[in-house]
């Protein structure tokens, strides 16, 4: 952990603007929104680290209200 970094993560959810501070080792687009989708209660947080899970991808986000989602160094 001492290699993570601080990032923020701004999104819409059915219009509402949302934002958040995450702390991880890296950060993509795909994560940005994996993340935005763990935050609006959508998609599943893994119960312990050695647990997979599959990530949620823009389109399944979409359906589900999320919009716009934008990350940045925090």
């Amino acid at each position: 952990m001492a290699n993570d970094q601080h990032f923020r993560i701004d999104y819409l959810l059915h219009g509402a603007y949302k934002t958040f501070y995450l702390r991880a080792p890296t950060m993509s687009n795909a994560d940005a929104w994996n993340w935005a989708a763990i935050d609006a209660g959508v998609a599943q947080l893994p119960k312990y680290r050695t647990n997979v899970i599959n990530k949620l991808r823009k389109p399944q986000a979409e359906m589900h209200g999320i919009a716009n989602v934008q990350w940045s160094k925090a």
